[in-house]
């Protein structure tokens, strides 16, 4: 991962405050790579928003008139903080997490920012349709979080950076990724990896069954750091994946996390389950490379 992958940056706009909230975190990559800041909005068929049935002179003339009024919402979305940024606007019409993802291959972007759409009480719960589709269509990294308008506004999000790695294939990407975000922002990366293990299995009286266990996931920890020639401090931890993640984001004081998920278009078919899991109870946003 390099700044030049940066180039472009797309962040989906639905208007809300959770959209507003992801704006900070693609303002400051944007700034530090000097990044295109894409920002898209998409208009949904009449009849998945509203389940009407219009046709004619009617339809065309609705879809006119909510075309403009997005337009003028989208040109002043955020104008004052996106202001000195290369900052380019697109509306499309379609259905939007489709519409997403064939945006951010036909531009060649080197990450989607957007928050989840849960809603009440349930949303640490909830990662929303078009989010959820999102992270297992598209091919570059997706940045998300499930409540990123919660979170302080002069925080610094990259200071602390936790990249968990299942040791499988692509946790040199996900590494390289962290370690870039590391590099550019001076900031403190922790590389963990989850062992899935329950945790009373590691407590049996066979130790050296789980000393084992532990020293082939160090070493691997160990080949991974030395191969991307990165400072980080290593942590091993058993148990459910997205339970201990978390708990550890939480303890470190992790801004962010950094994780693998699989691609639609690569060799790994279909977004890893633990993915889904760590987005919706993390305390920070996430980045699945």
């Amino acid at each position: 991962m390099t700044a030049h992958a940066l180039t472009k940056i797309l962040l989906p706009v639905d208007f809300s405050e959770r959209c507003a909230g992801a704006v900070r975190y693609a303002r400051e990559l944007a700034l530090r790579c000097d990044s295109e800041l894409i920002l898209l909005h998409v208009l949904p068929p009449l009849h998945a928003e509203f389940g009407l049935q219009i046709e004619g002179s009617m339809l065309v003339e609705v879809y006119r008139t909510r075309a403009e009024q997005a337009e003028s919402e989208l040109a002043a979305f955020e104008a004052h903080n996106l202001a000195g940024l290369k900052i380019r606007r697109v509306i499309l019409h379609g259905d939007p997490s489709s519409k997403i993802v064939e945006c951010a291959r036909e531009e060649a972007v080197g990450l989607i920012t957007m928050p989840t759409h849960g809603y009440g009480p349930f949303r640490r719960f909830i990662l929303g349709s078009n989010t959820a589709k999102v992270l297992h269509d598209a091919d570059c990294p997706v940045w998300t979080g499930v409540h990123v308008e919660e979170l302080p506004v002069f925080s610094h999000p990259f200071r602390r950076i936790l990249c968990a790695v299942d040791l499988g294939p692509q946790s040199a990407r996900t590494l390289a990724w962290a370690a870039w975000l590391q590099q550019e922002f001076g900031g403190h990366l922790t590389l963990m990896h989850a062992i899935s293990a329950h945790p009373e299995s590691l407590d049996e009286p066979d130790l050296s069954w789980r000393a084992n266990i532990l020293e082939v996931a160090e070493e691997e920890l160990l080949r991974l750091q030395t191969e991307a020639g990165v400072q980080a401090d290593l942590l091993l931890e058993a148990g459910e994946p997205a339970r201990v993640i978390c708990s550890a984001a939480a303890r470190v004081g992790a801004g962010t996390i950094v994780i693998g998920r699989g691609s639609a278009a690569g060799d790994f078919g279909r977004l890893r389950t633990n993915a889904y899991s760590i987005i919706r109870q993390s305390p920070c946003p996430v980045v699945s490379v």
